[in-house]
């Protein structure tokens, strides 16, 4: 099938609509900012709760990269003439409460919790690979090449960690959960 374009696609973009735009991307700066700040304190939890050593590692690995991708939004902000600051992310306020729920429910010590736990990290860095996505398109739009590929480094680095975390549940942990 062929793709063809709509008369809205082509629409030159005005002062007004990047305007709007740019405040949309801001909007979601400042809401990545949250999420990554208070990520990086829900991954220190999730490592201190996990049972294999390997995601325990994982999990500390991760709170590390999560602080330095703190980092990289506060330096989008400057290279975009924007102050840093966070909003508070609706959305990942209801991971980490999601991702707690599981350690409450499940037992300490076993690869049942594991699994959720990995369930849960999964669903973090979906919704963190669906922000960056974004953000990394809006900022090529916005004619921020630099942005994009700084954006495009840290959703590189989300995409790992989600693989990993797959990695981990087929090569033990959902198996082991099975038995348990």
């Amino acid at each position: 099938m062929k793709a063809t374009k709509s008369k809205k696609a082509s629409k030159q973009i005005t002062e007004t609509d990047s305007a709007k735009l740019k405040e949309l991307f801001v909007d979601g700066l400042k809401d990545i900012y949250w999420a990554e700040k208070n990520l990086a304190k829900a991954l220190t939890k999730l490592a201190k709760n996990a049972t294999s050593e390997e995601l325990k590692a994982a999990f500390e690995q991760h709170t590390t990269e999560t602080e330095e991708h703190a980092k990289v939004v506060e330096q989008v902000f400057e290279m975009i003439g924007e102050k840093a600051q966070a909003k508070k992310c609706a959305a990942m306020e209801g991971l980490i409460e999601e991702a707690n729920e599981i350690i409450e429910s499940t037992d300490k010590g076993t690869m049942v919790r594991d699994c959720g736990l990995i369930m849960a990290a999964q669903k973090v860095e979906h919704y963190e690979i669906a922000s960056y996505g974004t953000l990394r398109n809006i900022a090529r739009t916005l004619g921020h090449n630099e942005v994009a590929d700084l954006l495009q480094q840290t959703l590189d680095q989300e995409g790992e960690t989600d693989h990993k975390l797959t990695e981990l549940a087929e090569a033990y942990v959902n198996e082991e959960a099975s038995v348990e």
